[in-house]
């Protein structure tokens, strides 16, 4: 039996918000597994920052350990040996940190020379060979440069050797000669091929038709990359240096630990290496805790410059 009261349509922006509000839930739903790893995994830990706080030894409680306060952050710089070790350590850092971001600019050029190789075959091939090393660990790229470098029965040397080129074996991997440069060059062999794959993206994303009415134009292939290609990838690699220049003090522990030996020490060992060796070898756990703590506020410090930087030179923000 009809009431006779027709039913009133639902007004099209309340249809559009409702959609909109549970696509939010869904995006916020897809996100959450992540957000959850990342306090897990990034957040939760900074409660170890209280043993800055402490002088605190293995097997011996928290609640027992002797409370320093502020000490260690006190020591890095007040003690005049101390001081000289982390301007030693930083020096190390800021120079290998330099050179990656000097550095930076080879896998523009190499992902630009793989796309002008016509065999797309060949073109796969060098891709391959060149992405693999970003997937071997530095263990293993170790055992590489000691099979080529060593002093007994190194290819290197063997080849030096036979050529008469040298009397003595070089034991280049001891040597504290060129070390920050060394490194920079094994991670870029290491990073090359896939630090190139923004930047191949890019590159394909850029519109063909400005290929042809350059060619049109006659242009020849060094033009349209100076003028078309390059243009093209700039804000990318504006954008990844960026992230490079926030993440300035953070040069990672593996590759310097293999490395390092008592040769090179001196110059090999950046804050990451500095604070293992404080807190793992020698045990002293505070002390490294706030050399930690001094590295995590630098490296905020920086990000907060580089999107200063983004907002200034791109006109937005990438936080």
């Amino acid at each position: 039996m009809s009431t006779g009261l027709a039913k009133i349509p639902e007004h099209p922006a309340r249809r559009r918000d409702r959609y909109q509000l549970k696509g939010k839930y869904k995006l916020f739903l897809i996100a959450l597994p992540f957000l959850v790893l990342v306090f897990l995994f990034s957040y939760l830990p900074l409660y170890g920052w209280i043993y800055s706080l402490y002088n605190y030894f293995p097997a011996i409680p928290l609640s027992q350990s002797e409370f320093v306060g502020l000490r260690w952050f006190t020591m890095m710089f007040s003690n005049e040996v101390q001081r000289d070790e982390m301007m030693r350590v930083l020096r190390n850092t800021f120079a290998i940190s330099s050179l990656g971001i000097v550095t930076s600019v080879f896998p523009v050029i190499f992902a630009i020379l793989l796309q002008e190789i016509r065999s797309t075959k060949f073109k796969r091939l060098v891709q391959t060979f060149t992405t693999l090393p970003n997937f071997i660990s530095w263990v293993l790229v170790y055992s590489f440069a000691f099979m080529m470098f060593a002093v007994d029965n190194g290819f290197v040397n063997n080849l030096l050797l036979r050529l008469g080129w040298i009397d003595t074996p070089l034991n280049i991997l001891a040597s504290d000669n060129h070390t920050w440069l060394a490194m920079t060059l094994w991670g870029v062999w290491k990073g090359l091929g896939w630090g190139a794959i923004m930047y191949i993206a890019a590159i394909t994303g850029i519109d063909t038709e400005l290929y042809e009415a350059a060619r049109v134009d006659g242009a020849g292939r060094f033009k349209q990359i100076w003028h078309i290609t390059v243009p093209g990838i700039i804000p990318t690699y504006f954008v990844l240096l960026i992230l490079s220049i926030a993440n300035f003090i953070n040069n990672g522990l593996d590759q310097y630990f293999v490395f390092a030996n008592a040769m090179n020490m001196s110059n090999i060992e950046v804050l990451d290496l500095y604070v293992y060796n404080i807190g793992m070898a020698n045990s002293n756990f505070g002390f490294a805790t706030a050399v930690s703590i001094m590295k995590s506020l630098v490296s905020l410090f920086l990000l907060f410059l580089a999107n200063g930087m983004s907002k200034v030179v791109r006109g937005e923000s990438i936080i």
